[in-house]
């Protein structure tokens, strides 16, 4: 991908963060009234429309949800200084939270009012060292399999110009809430 292509990228991913921060109530839970009111992509929707909040991980870690649809949900991410461990990369919980969130959110994302899941494995391969010079990165998770019970997802953490950072599956329990 051209150096051009990746910046306009960038900002094009700067300027829908921008926008979902700015529609956002601020931090919070959800209620069990949600989770049997909404189906898991409902839920994401009104959280990506300032409707319910975003979850207080995200501003600890400094990331939001920008899209989801069934089947798919991506987080967008800028690793920072404060992120780092003490050999000067972004520590690899941030790649972790990230994946973990969109493979999770992408079963989720399949789930009716009324369901919920819980993560029960989560796998990652670390392909190389983030640093706050990389600019936004995101976490885009796609479903592979939802059952009754079961549901699994595989999620890629890349930057604006595609470079894979992380790439991870889960297999999630799915019951009745």
């Amino acid at each position: 991908m051209s150096a051009h292509i990746g910046q306009q990228r960038r900002e094009e991913w700067l300027k829908l963060e921008a926008e979902v921060r700015a529609r956002s109530k601020g931090e919070g839970v959800l209620t069990l009234e949600n989770l049997r009111e909404c189906s898991g992509l409902e839920l994401f929707q009104k959280m990506i429309a300032g409707e319910l909040p975003r979850p207080p991980i995200s501003d600890t870690l400094g990331f939001l949800l920008v899209e989801a649809e069934k089947g798919r949900v991506v987080f967008q991410g800028n690793p920072q200084h404060r992120h780092y461990n003490p050999i000067g990369s972004v520590h690899g919980g941030f790649h972790a939270t990230l994946l973990d969130s969109c493979v999770a959110c992408a079963v989720q994302s399949t789930l009716d009012a009324g369901q919920g899941y819980t993560t029960i494995e989560l796998k990652i391969n670390y392909i190389r060292a983030l640093t706050d010079r990389v600019g936004p990165v995101r976490a885009e998770g796609k479903v592979i399999h939802a059952g009754k019970q079961i549901g699994t997802a595989e999620g890629k953490l890349f930057d604006a110009d595609g470079k894979l950072y992380a790439h991870a599956t889960t297999t999630c329990l799915i019951f009745t809430v």
